[in-house]
């Protein structure tokens, strides 16, 4: 019998202090976007660097083939390995590069979300605060009728 009372007694208090969830839903909401949007960066640039580091290895392997062909003179063969060395280092360089430009716009996109996220964040934060004033003025207004 108690704990019937005590749970009618601990119901009627909750009752007395709504709580609107709907900022916990949108805050919810808001982190998923974000989260989707962060995710869509990263797999974008681990798709490139993928593609990047699969066509040069490709690449690596054509140039081995050359290397590995049976040459005339003994001296074909230190040409050979100097210019798989020279045209490996080449393409080295550019591929860093190219792994350079994947990382300076994985970061201006971040920067970019982040910045829209911050922003649309305040603004959400900016109506609550102004929704949460508008309730606790209409409430103090009432309780001050009713004096």
């Amino acid at each position: 019998m108690a704990n019937q009372d005590f749970t009618a007694m601990f119901k009627d208090m909750m009752g007395a202090f709504p709580v609107d969830t709907s900022a916990m839903e949108d805050a919810f909401k808001s982190t998923a976007a974000l989260s989707e949007k962060l995710s869509t960066v990263a797999l974008d640039a681990a798709e490139k660097s993928a593609e990047l580091s699969s066509q040069w290895t490709k690449d690596t392997l054509t140039k081995m083939g050359e290397i590995s062909k049976v040459k005339a003179e003994p001296a074909d063969y230190a040409k050979a390995a100097t210019d798989f060395a020279s045209a490996s280092a080449e393409v080295a360089a550019e591929n860093m590069a190219a792994f350079a430009e994947i990382a300076k716009k994985v970061q201006m996109d971040t920067v970019e979300v982040l910045m829209a996220a911050g922003k649309d964040m305040s603004e959400e934060a900016t109506a609550a605060v102004k929704k949460a004033t508008e309730e606790v003025t209409t409430a103090a207004k009432k309780a001050a009728a009713a004096k």
